[in-house]
């Protein structure tokens, strides 16, 4: 549709001073936005001048919906908060309403809890790092990622039944136990992801490209990652040892060592070498976490989860995901619904705020690398 003054309504041009700016939409289907989010980038040429986020496009409102579902039913709404890595959410959900039953999770159910938690990380980290890959060009790369991506959803399947959205954790534990030779597979498959790591740096982190495009890209220091709330692998590569694993430790990582590796730097390849720092320590973890696993129960008899009561009061839970601090801030009213729940995402900070500092004075090439390097998920935007 044109505009009486010729002008399209897409275009939106206008002059300033010899050259043209013009707004362009980065997304939701530009095939490097990551997932139905979008920037609204005012461009002069190929470089940002300014930019304006377009949150919600999909999965809104989540934190309203739960309000009106069962307890035990909001497990199968959030793992939408964040696809690539759903487990992180359930988990610190149901850890909220544990902490206001005070109810204590069986130990095999808190190590069955962190293996799920490390292989869904492993998973997201490989669509983070195939992501990377293929923001630079590097499809290769980013196919083998999903390829090696696929093998672990295989598991998921075999466990849960479901690829993606596993509700696996329920209030009390997790769903069921392990099928025969499931934890097998799974140190079938870390032996295989080893064997596989000097061909993902030789690919990716010993790629002259992908250490000339990222170095300098979108650093931060240590200071101003904590002040605008930068958690997880970002925080990690300015250099601070953060990792609520190890921080505040919860489901089975009180039993096993858990290293934090740091990369410093704080710029777009300081962050991309930490998630590969991040991935050997998860498969490292993994060994220990089968190897100790003890027998017993994997859920707490808490009767009729459809129909469970969760006692008066407020809690807070909080879990390491792929991508930082995933938070749930829940609230009862005694009854058989939340009457409030609040989420705290990882992707906020650097998705709605830092965009504005970092972007601008980029070409339009580098906002796919830049989301990545943060490990942006837009439904955690506006949830």
């Amino acid at each position: 549709m044109y505009l009486p003054d010729g002008y399209t309504t897409l275009d939106k041009l206008r002059e300033a001073g010899e050259m043209a700016e013009y707004d362009l939409f980065f997304g939701p289907n530009h095939p490097g936005m990551h997932g139905n989010f979008g920037y609204v980038l005012t461009m002069i040429g190929t470089e940002i001048v300014r930019v304006r986020p377009n949150a919600g496009l999909l999965h809104r409102g989540f934190e309203k919906a739960m309000e009106g579902k069962a307890w035990a039913a909001n497990v199968s709404l959030i793992p939408r908060v964040c696809v690539p890595d759903p487990d992180p959410n359930e988990v610190a959900y149901c850890q909220a309403v544990e902490k206001l039953l005070g109810c204590e999770v069986p130990i095999r159910g808190r190590f069955m809890r962190s293996i799920t938690l490390e292989l869904s990380r492993l998973g997201s980290l490989y669509m983070g790092m195939g992501g990377l890959a293929g923001a630079l060009g590097h499809y290769s790369t980013m196919y083998l990622m999903m390829i090696e991506r696929d093998m672990i959803l295989d598991r998921f399947e075999a466990l849960t039944g479901a690829r993606i959205y596993h509700i696996y954790n329920v209030p009390g534990g997790v769903r069921n136990d392990t099928p025969e030779g499931w934890l097998e597979s799974v140190s079938r498959l870390l032996d295989h992801i080893e064997a596989q790591m000097p061909e993902y740096d030789r690919l990716l982190y010993e790629n002259h490209v992908v250490w000339d495009r990222l170095t300098g890209m979108g650093p931060i220091t240590a200071a101003e990652a904590m002040a605008s709330g930068i958690t997880g692998p970002a925080l990690r590569a300015t250099g601070v040892k953060a990792d609520i694993r190890v921080d505040a430790p919860y489901a089975a990582y009180p039993e096993v060592e858990v290293n934090i590796p740091t990369s410093g730097g704080g710029d777009a390849l300081a962050r991309a070498v930490q998630v590969r720092l991040d991935f050997a320590e998860s498969v490292r973890i993994l060994r220990q976490l089968i190897a100790g696993i003890p027998a017993g129960p994997v859920h707490a008899d808490l009767g009729n989860l459809a129909k469970l009561k969760v006692p008066a009061g407020d809690a807070y839970s909080k879990v390491e995901s792929s991508k930082g601090e995933f938070g749930y801030y829940v609230v009862s009213d005694g009854g058989e619904k939340p009457y409030r729940v609040s989420v705290r995402g990882p992707s906020l900070p650097a998705g709605l705020y830092l965009c504005h500092q970092h972007l601008p004075g980029m070409k339009i090439d580098d906002v796919a690398a830049w989301m990545a390097s943060f490990a942006i998920c837009p439904p955690d935007i506006d949830r």
